[in-house]
């Protein structure tokens, strides 16, 4: 275990961008959150199969913890998974299998001075991986990927999603700007910034612990969330305004709000009553998230937020 280094002032910054993957890359599955159901692993392993990549097992991927069944093994030898696979040079990619819980627990076990000494790759995951990302982004200063955690139905058997990754792994020229058909502005204007986020608990959750951002500053925040009602989504964001830590956010962009009841259009409205006063563009509906074909969205890289237009132009491809 080492101690947290800051990357520039722990606030947002651009991170240096993983290689594209090409056909015959040797990718590594790995689950540093929740268990994966073993009919959803080897159709998820499949599928890459057919991207003609070579598909390898963490050694703990299909672990279950012997007392907290909610998580994929014992903290240590989940941490010990991702960080062989991000250290080992013939590996050209790290594919989360499933979000849930757990992230945060592996984080105090990662060598960090080994990570670095690493050469970047595409790290590909959501929802509970956002702990992930976000120490990732800190400790590193690599882009990575918000995308499908494979192991899951928001990729087994969605072809939209599972396209929607694969091109933007592969060819990341041709997903520079995202938009979706319902996405239009709570709050209307246009901002650059460097992406970054994910969902709103973990990064609720990870706020003032090592390895995570002081600041928000710079950045075009994107929050998603699934089965938090609105009044939790309230605490939840009340708190991050509070701390100051969303001083100098550059815009937002939302996601989608699964089983966040009472309804999307409360969430939209306790979103508008919360982020306006912050007087930059807010765009609501991007479908990433908790959603069927959920869109990948790199993070890390510098874009520029039209919310009028709803869309989200990169001002370079996620992956080099």
């Amino acid at each position: 275990m080492t101690e947290p280094t800051a990357v520039a002032d722990r606030g947002v910054a651009a991170g240096v961008r993983p290689p594209r993957l090409r056909r015959g890359d040797r990718v590594r599955l790995v689950a540093p959150c929740s268990p994966v159901p073993e009919p959803m692993l080897e159709s998820a392993a499949e599928e890459l199969r057919r991207w003609g990549l070579a598909v390898e097992f963490g050694e703990h991927v299909r672990d279950r913890h012997p007392v907290l069944p909610y998580l994929a093994g014992e903290d240590a030898d989940r941490a010990a998974d991702l960080q062989e696979a991000w250290c080992d040079p013939d590996v050209a990619a790290v594919f989360c299998v499933r979000g849930g819980d757990g992230a945060h627990r592996t984080l105090d076990l990662l060598d960090f001075a080994a990570l670095r000494a690493a050469a970047p790759k595409a790290l590909i995951g959501f929802s509970d991986v956002t702990a992930l990302h976000e120490a990732f982004a800190v400790e590193l200063g690599v882009a990575t990927v918000h995308g499908p955690v494979i192991g899951t139905k928001y990729f087994v058997g969605d072809p939209v999603a599972q396209e929607e990754l694969r091109v933007t792994l592969f060819e990341p020229e041709r997903r520079t700007v995202l938009t979706s058909s319902g996405a239009h502005a709570l709050v209307p204007g246009r901002a650059e910034g460097v992406v970054f986020g994910g969902n709103l608990s973990l990064l609720n959750d990870g706020l003032g612990t090592p390895h995570s951002r002081a600041s928000a500053a710079g950045g075009i925040l994107m929050l998603e969330d699934v089965g938090e009602d609105v009044a939790r989504v309230d605490r939840m964001l009340t708190h991050l305004l509070r701390t100051g830590w969303t001083d100098g956010l550059a815009g937002v962009v939302l996601g989608t709000w699964t089983d966040c009841p009472p309804d999307p259009g409360a969430i939209a409205d306790l979103m508008r009553d919360r982020l306006a006063p912050l007087g930059v563009p807010v765009l609501w509906g991007l479908e990433t998230g908790h959603c069927a074909a959920q869109l990948t969205v790199p993070l890390g890289v510098p874009a520029l937020l039209d919310a009028e237009n709803g869309t989200l132009e990169f001002a370079v491809p996620g992956l080099a």
